[in-house]
């Protein structure tokens, strides 16, 4: 039998795969000033520079072919050193396979539970201690 996770204990995903909390990302439909466009996504995103919590709002064109849970559920993203080791690991549901949206950058999006989770790579970077 699996022990539940205790209230004061934190997440696997965490505590135990090395993931760091990166940005909460929260769908919207008000345009925000100084929002960026992704444009082979056809969304707009913006807060993500001048939030101090790493909370962006992503507002999305009615043809973006981004995943419809995404496009209405919030989602939380977490930094990985290897995003192909961390999906090949796990059994998840992958809603997104692995992308780049920009320079130096893969994404991929998996859901848990009816909740959207980004997973991102930075090339280049030194990879972290877990």
């Amino acid at each position: 039998m699996k022990i539940k996770r205790q209230d004061n204990e934190p997440p696997l995903a965490t505590s135990a795969w090395g993931w760091r909390y990166h940005h909460l990302g929260i769908p919207t439909d008000a345009m925000i000033k100084g929002e960026r466009y992704v444009p082979q996504f056809k969304f707009y995103v913006s807060g993500f520079d001048s939030s101090p919590y790493g909370i962006e709002w992503m507002r999305f064109e009615n043809d973006s072919p981004v995943d419809e849970l995404i496009k209405r559920v919030p989602h939380i993203a977490f930094e990985v050193d290897d995003l192909d080791s961390e999906l090949s690991r796990h059994d998840f549901n992958i809603l997104t396979p692995p992308n780049s949206p920009c320079d130096g950058t893969r994404v991929a999006m998996i859901s848990h539970n009816g909740a959207p989770i980004e997973l991102i790579e930075f090339r280049g970077r030194k990879k972290l201690n877990k």
